[in-house]
């Protein structure tokens, strides 16, 4: 396990990312030439959840083998429950499932421990049981799907804090995560300072285009916008004191 992560996100970081949505985000890490950074499989488990941001606590499963997947592991030191304890609040668990659909890593018990100690959500491309308790926890989820069965059914526990793959994403201790009702994208700690910096701007040009749209405008020459509307654009962002850039 990685010991020496910083997994502090300042504030302002979440508050601007939670006005931002994964939609804008992957287009900008597009232009940083990030292609593959929106997790697939996870999808809210209920409408309306807010959107979510935090540093990424990684959980990570293989295969289930017959002499390590049974229910005494639950109480082996590295265990679910184990990993649990030590997620700081304000994380995002993202668990590396391997996509299986037939194994319930977490049910109603894990997640109450989970939002009893802060955890800001739980992500993963695995699937989840214990529906209705589970959803009684509060506890905003991503996931693959529901099933039954339980995780040693189909898969073994084997680290928390490692690099991971999760919905065909690398995902590493510390990345951080924004999740919305269109799933999971995954910020790489190097480059949230740019993100933090660029993706309010493409909000608010969006916003600005939309209203253009409404009012009847053409889509050409104004998405993308061309230098005479990059101009209007620039006008009016200083018109209301907000940067453009």
């Amino acid at each position: 396990m990685i010991a020496s992560i910083d997994m502090h996100l300042d504030p302002r970081a979440i508050v601007v990312l939670s006005r931002v949505t994964t939609a804008t985000l992957t287009t900008q890490l597009l232009k940083k030439g990030l292609r593959n950074v929106w997790l697939r499989g996870p999808r809210p488990i209920r409408g309306g959840q807010p959107r979510l941001v935090g540093r990424a606590f990684t959980l990570r499963f293989v295969p289930a083998r017959e002499d390590l997947a049974t229910p005494a592991s639950w109480g082996a030191p590295i265990s679910t429950r184990a990993a649990i304890e030590a997620m700081p609040a304000g994380c995002i668990a993202v668990v590396d499932a391997m996509g299986v659909q037939d194994a319930g890593i977490f049910g109603d018990i894990l997640c109450a421990r989970m939002a009893k100690r802060g955890v800001a959500a739980l992500v993963t491309d695995g699937v989840v049981r214990d529906a209705s308790g589970v959803l009684a926890t509060g506890l905003p989820i991503w996931r693959g799907g529901v099933a039954a069965p339980p995780s040693v059914a189909g898969l073994t526990f084997v680290a928390w804090q490692q690099p991971i793959g999760c919905g065909g994403v690398a995902v590493f201790p510390g990345d951080v995560i924004v999740a919305d009702d269109d799933g999971a994208v995954l910020i790489p700690a190097a480059l949230l300072d740019a993100m933090l910096a660029e993706a309010p701007q493409q909000e608010r040009l969006e916003a600005w285009i939309m209203a253009e749209v409404e009012r009847g405008a053409v889509l050409p020459g104004l998405y993308p916008p061309n230098a005479e509307n990059q101009a209007r654009f620039e006008a009016a962002m200083k018109a209301r004191g907000e940067p453009p850039r």
